[in-house]
């Protein structure tokens, strides 16, 4: 179990094409099964189809920037890089993670 100065856990963001579901949902529990604290998406609008229903450009917007003070939060982000998918709004992730110091690992990589 991993444990940050202080015996606090270490707090990790998920990033990634809310597609990939099912990594999501696994990635936060092998994770939280590993004594770190998870923070993912609020909803997964392209795996449940709310992008262009529910989900305006506005909201988009929001979203993202709700998401990277989610990443503010944390140690590290984990990206969801299923089959080497890495798009636009994740690479942003990356980008603003790394600029903070944030540590930044993959799914593809860390769950060999």
């Amino acid at each position: 179990m991993s444990k940050k100065k202080g015996g606090f856990p270490e707090i990790i963001t998920l990033c990634g094409s809310t597609r990939f579901k099912e990594q999501f949902i696994d990635a936060n529990k092998r994770l939280t099964l590993d004594g770190k604290i998870v923070i993912s998406v609020g909803l997964f609008g392209h795996a449940d189809g709310e992008f262009g229903r529910s989900i305006t450009p506005e909201k988009k917007d929001i979203l993202d920037w709700l998401h990277k003070k989610k990443i503010d939060l944390s140690d590290s982000i984990m990206v969801i890089d299923v089959n080497d998918y890495i798009g636009e709004s994740t690479r942003s992730e990356i980008g603003y993670a790394s600029e903070r110091g944030k540590r930044v690992y993959y799914y593809s990589k860390y769950f060999r």
